[in-house]
């Protein structure tokens, strides 16, 4: 395990991390939006992290996590909190390694994320319907299980695993101007913002989070994090109560922006995808569209917009986006 646990992400782990997560993850393409490009001025771009394994970026930084376990703490299997995505994530991880992996998820998950952890084996169990509640009940599981908890974002392997997104920006659009990346915890914004930020110094990073969640725009405000009262909305991948203290430690480094977007943009951006892009991306990965599409950040140059993840079903996209 990386020694230094309260310290910023730097190249040395995120170069490390790509090295373990090479041989099992998909190394995302970066995709033309030309739909996007047409109605903003200026070249932009999708970094389609639904075509992940599991659906997600979370996959990175899961297996990136369990690949630094020692063998036998490993081997005791591992539980992960969650509202959906880091638990497929961490179930796959945890197949791959032939471990057994408990889930944590909120009484209110959706049938897609239900489904698709118990799909990749791991056990589920419903706690709740807040961050604090899914944690506690893992915590619980580990002192009675002797498992191994996976943080879903705050913690230096978690960020790094999922900062090699932005190495791969970085990598295929050296000229990048902005980038924008949803903030739910903060793991995945921390890492790319810390990525780019180190391997395209002049780019922007501009993280976007739902009004109903916006726990980065207060902590910001505050110069801390702080827990909100109550959170909610369509981005249920991005509704924790409060950014984690190690990722806020890195968005206050590398972030230049934060945006936040009303659930009302939300469809019109998933719908665009699925109609110009052919992609289907869930409430939670279509929120650096929707910000674009609003106007809530308007690019001066190239720009990158990350699409978290694509987890939704047939009947959710339906509720959605139908007529």
């Amino acid at each position: 395990m990386i020694a230094r646990a309260t310290d910023l992400v730097d190249l040395t782990d995120l170069d490390a991390a790509a090295a373990a997560i090479a041989p099992v993850a998909v190394r995302t393409p970066l995709l033309p939006a030309d739909a996007l490009t047409e109605r903003l001025g200026h070249p932009t771009f999708i970094k389609p992290e639904m075509l992940q394994r599991g659906g997600a970026f979370k996959f990175r930084g899961a297996y990136n996590f369990l690949s630094r376990m020692e063998p036998a703490d490993r081997a005791r299997g591992v539980v992960a909190p969650s509202s959906g995505n880091h638990a497929q994530a961490v179930a796959l991880a945890a197949r791959l390694f032939g471990v057994p992996a408990t889930v944590v998820m909120p009484t209110t998950v959706t049938p897609a994320k239900r489904s698709g952890a118990e799909r990749l084996g791991a056990r589920v169990v419903l706690a709740g319907t807040t961050t604090a509640d899914r944690l506690a009940k893992a915590e619980e599981i580990v002192a009675d299980e002797g498992m191994t908890l996976v943080p879903p974002y705050d913690h230096q392997l978690i960020i790094a695993g999922q900062g090699t997104v932005g190495l791969e920006i970085a990598a295929d659009l050296p000229d990048v101007h902005a980038v924008l990346v949803p903030v739910g915890g903060g793991g995945f914004s921390a890492g790319v913002a810390t990525a780019i930020k180190l391997r395209a110094p002049n780019a922007r990073v501009i993280a976007v989070e739902p009004t109903g969640a916006a726990k980065l725009s207060r902590a910001r405000t505050a110069g801390k994090p702080v827990r909100l009262e109550h959170s909610g909305g369509l981005a249920d991948g991005l509704l924790a109560v409060e950014i984690g203290h190690l990722t806020f430690a890195h968005h206050q480094q590398y972030v230049d922006e934060v945006v936040t977007v009303d659930d009302s943009a939300l469809r019109p951006a998933m719908r665009l995808l699925m109609d110009r892009m052919k992609l289907v991306v869930e409430p939670s990965g279509a929120i650096t569209v929707a910000a674009l599409l609003e106007g809530a950040y308007r690019p001066k140059g190239p720009t990158v917009a990350v699409l978290s993840g694509g987890n939704i079903e047939w009947g959710g996209l339906r509720e959605l986006l139908g007529d």
